[in-house]
């Protein structure tokens, strides 16, 4: 990989890989050799540019947050065309640089971006369902966040990138909790890009 940022893992623990120098996702098995690879440079459905974030959901489907095409693309488990998510614009269900993404039990996805301060959160079928966030520092706001994932608990953790901490949300955008401040001891946080979470819901 060239320029690698978002990677997914599926059920059978293959990992995806968002290459952004040959704008494709690249797969590997278990012991990391190279399987297969989909995407390319264009802006056709399952076309990319500048692929960010990757997340694999339960039934097998592969959300790739496609962010100079200002949308989500989702893909099968072999890395064919499904369906798209989403427009260039700030409306709602629109993106302007979308980046981290993940999906709940349900099939909701929610889909964070660094230019626009919100989360917004679609229907399995891809229908715009809600938003949640504006710029700022207070609870509930952001400042160029670049992750989202969800832990089995239920809730929505965000990287929360420039105001350097993690916050905490109900899926209905409900702010719980947050942690973190700027610095470089123990559980302080320089610019957190990523965030992921383990079976016991400790977060990463």
């Amino acid at each position: 990989s060239n320029m690698p940022f978002g990677i997914g893992v599926n059920t059978s623990g293959e990992i995806y890989v968002a290459n952004q120098t040959k704008n494709s996702i690249e797969k590997f098995d278990t012991s990391g050799t190279f399987m297969s690879r989909f995407g390319d440079t264009t802006r056709g459905n399952g076309k990319l540019n500048q692929p960010f974030g990757i997340h694999v959901s339960n039934s097998g489907q592969v959300y790739v947050s496609d962010t100079y095409n200002h949308r989500v693309q989702i893909f099968d488990n072999n890395g064919n065309f499904v369906s798209q998510v989403g427009s260039f614009g700030y409306g709602d269900g629109q993106f302007y640089y979308p980046r981290g993404l993940t999906s709940d039990s349900s099939g909701n996805i929610y889909v964070i971006g660094s230019t626009k301060d919100r989360v917004q959160k679609f229907s399995s079928s891809g229908q715009f369902v809600a938003q949640w966030g504006i710029t700022g520092s207070d609870d509930g706001q952001f400042s160029s966040p670049n992750d989202i994932a969800l832990g089995n608990d239920g809730y929505l953790y965000v990287a929360d990138t420039y105001n350097h901490r993690v916050q905490k949300f109900s899926t209905d955008g409900t702010f719980v909790a947050k942690w973190g401040i700027s610095g470089s001891g123990q559980g302080e946080f320089n610019s957190p890009s990523g965030i992921a979470l383990d079976g016991d819901n400790n977060v990463y």
